[in-house]
């Protein structure tokens, strides 16, 4: 009897602590860098009372107007999404470019937060950081460090750990809960669909939508590779749950079970399109072989998630495409 009130006790203190969380994040401001990207368009159509701000408004490669940014605004938290981001070839064919942008900008939003006090902080980081060989699959948060990123995006990996350590740094200096997640390959209406800087599942729904029936379309690489595709919708709707409670240095992966070869999403597209296309295989930048991270780490901390099946998302985000786009 008397473990069973200790139990019931136990649950009410939990449910009150979470009721209180929520309440004090409603009463937040909450301000979101990369808020004109692709992840920062989904997130606001959730989370509209956030404050969102693009590179249009502000240049985060400088300093000082990453600081006016936040003297103007005076945040209580942000989410920090900015980054320059792109597909393989981008990232083969730029990486000076990855890696300076990306190391200033992550830099100069977390060395402002922390200059002027604001003690929440939620980055984003890529599960491109993460090792390129490893001996167990799927890998687990505490991998992280064993390991370079693959070599075709080497840079840009680097820079994502860069601000997972700049983050720490300062929990460990100054008490600040400053915290990150990593999500794995993204895909969803309002990405970027750009043949030469786009990634993978962007640029084949642009392909297939331009194709005419009977074509033949030429893909890099030999099909093989195995990815963790997240559906961004899965993804915001997490983003404001990681806010309320992710406060520990490890960077928590987002990503679905579901971790199908490049082929396989193919396959999958040729079906929703129905065109009856042909695909050839160049056999070139395969990259990465598989790189599928363990989500046992977000469940534990956020329950039970469903998350959207690839060919339930794909199909809405072809939909979406040839909507607004074609």
């Amino acid at each position: 009897m008397v473990k069973i009130c200790v139990h019931l006790c136990n649950l009410w203190l939990f449910s009150l602590t979470s009721f209180v969380v929520r309440i004090y994040l409603v009463a937040m401001k909450i301000l979101v860098t990369g808020g004109s990207g692709f992840v920062g368009k989904n997130l606001k159509e959730i989370k509209p009372d956030w404050i969102y701000v693009g590179s249009e408004d502000y240049d985060l490669l400088d300093l000082e107007e990453t600081i006016n940014l936040l003297e103007e605004h005076k945040p209580d938290a942000i989410v920090h999404l900015a980054a320059k981001v792109g597909g393989i070839k981008a990232n083969v064919s730029q990486p000076a470019k990855f890696l300076y942008n990306n190391v200033m900008i992550n830099t100069n939003v977390v060395r402002a937060a922390e200059e002027l006090g604001i003690k929440r902080l939620l980055g984003s980081l890529s599960t491109c950081a993460f090792p390129d060989n490893l001996r167990n699959y799927p890998y687990k948060e505490y991998n992280i460090h064993d390991g370079a990123p693959a070599e075709t995006n080497l840079s840009y990996g680097y820079s994502k750990r860069l601000l997972m350590i700049h983050c720490n740094a300062i929990r460990k200096q100054y008490g600040y809960d400053y915290a990150t997640f990593s999500p794995s390959n993204l895909y969803g209406p309002h990405d970027n669909f750009e043949p030469e800087t786009s990634h993978f599942v962007g640029a084949m729904i642009r392909r297939v939508a331009e194709a005419k029936p009977g074509d033949t379309l030429e893909f890099y690489g030999t099909g093989v590779p195995l990815r963790q595709e997240l559906f961004v919708e899965d993804l915001v709707t997490i983003i404001p749950i990681l806010l309320e409670k992710h406060h520990t240095e490890s960077p928590i992966i987002v990503a679905p079970n579901e971790n199908l070869t490049i082929k396989k999403m193919v396959e999958v597209m040729l079906e929703i399109s129905d065109k009856n296309l042909k695909i050839k295989w160049n056999g070139k930048l395969d990259g990465q072989y598989r790189k599928d991270g363990s989500n046992w780490k977000l469940f534990n901390l956020i329950g039970d998630f469903d998350f959207t099946p690839f060919e339930v998302g794909l199909k809405k985000t072809y939909d979406w495409y040839i909507k607004e786009k074609v």
